[in-house]
């Protein structure tokens, strides 16, 4: 493609418009540019309200995955892979997922969160290469992240994955899009010009960090790592984690501190565990089989107990 060919490309995408109205930006009061940012972030969650059923399906599509075993992985360039990098390194604290079953690749590699690197979201050879690297299987899900919907690498990631039987989810902020054509599940969630022309990291990183957080998030809840709205996978790895812990067995069970303890002693820390100790009056190892046989879904472990 030529420079001339990109130009007019980009010039058609939503993302990349020019508002003339703000052209003269730069000369007001700080407080009122504060004021116009913050009226254009106002309407990113009814952009994303309008995509929710797409959102939904491409939820269960990769909770269905990931509960056969599957890993959910984040491909992106500049903004939208930072974005994925940062949910999945989100991931192991808060849901205790194992290494690698959520991952988030960026083009240009672990250098591009926090340096430029040239010319890497142009190459849709790089987006196969680090796929295969990570060696996707059919069980798999590949979800390519770009604001302009266009861009190289994630819609190569895309087009790979979905050619080793992986499931693909290819999120936008521009409507008609190459990501969500090359995608089984296409979100195009169309938020507009930016406040700064072509800015993307703004509305439209808003826009993609919102989705992101549904679909792992949401994820997790489907496949047990919450019990109601406690994180009750969360791994207890610093001193915070671990007063979390005791709190969150608190609130599941209403248990006295010294019970609690008891309990997360005999589970080894494992905040499930411990609930299910409590709750069903069980010890440790039929805690840890009860809650094997039910595929670590404390609800249903509970109903076993209580019949």
């Amino acid at each position: 493609m030529t420079s001339h060919d990109l130009r007019n490309e980009l010039e058609s995408l939503t993302t990349e418009a020019f508002r003339p109205e703000l052209a003269e930006i730069d000369r007001l009061p700080t407080l009122d540019i504060a004021r116009l940012m913050n009226g254009e972030d106002a309407g990113v969650p009814a952009a994303v309200a309008a995509r929710l059923p797409h959102i939904a399906a491409a939820i269960d599509a990769v909770a269905e995955r990931m509960a056969r075993g599957g890993r959910l992985v984040y491909a992106g360039a500049g903004t939208a892979g930072r974005l994925g990098v940062l949910d999945a390194s989100e991931c192991p604290p808060t849901f205790n997922t194992e290494p690698g079953q959520v991952a988030g690749l960026i083009a240009g590699g672990p250098e591009a969160m926090v340096t430029s690197v040239e010319g890497a979201e142009d190459s849709a050879e790089l987006a196969r290469a680090d796929l295969d690297a990570l060696k996707i299987r059919p069980e798999d899900t590949v979800v390519g992240i770009s604001a302009s919907g266009r861009t190289p690498y994630a819609v190569g990631a895309v087009e790979h994955a979905r050619a080793v039987g992986a499931l693909t989810v290819g999120l936008s902020c521009n409507e008609h899009s190459a990501l969500a054509a090359a995608a089984e599940h296409g979100i195009e969630v169309v938020v507009g010009p930016e406040l700064l022309t072509g800015s993307t990291r703004l509305k439209a990183g808003t826009a993609q960090k919102l989705v992101l957080n549904m679909l792992s998030t949401i994820t997790m809840i489907r496949l047990g790592k919450t019990y109601g709205n406690l994180m009750v996978d969360v791994r207890a790895s610093n001193a915070k984690l671990r007063a979390r812990s005791r709190r969150i067995v608190s609130l599941a069970t209403g248990a006295p501190d010294e019970e609690i303890e008891r309990a997360l002693t005999e589970a080894g820390g494992e905040v499930k565990n411990a609930i299910l100790i409590v709750l069903a009056g069980v010890d440790g190892r039929t805690a840890a089989r009860l809650l094997e046989e039910s595929g670590g879904h404390l609800r249903s472990a509970l109903s076993v107990t209580a019949d």
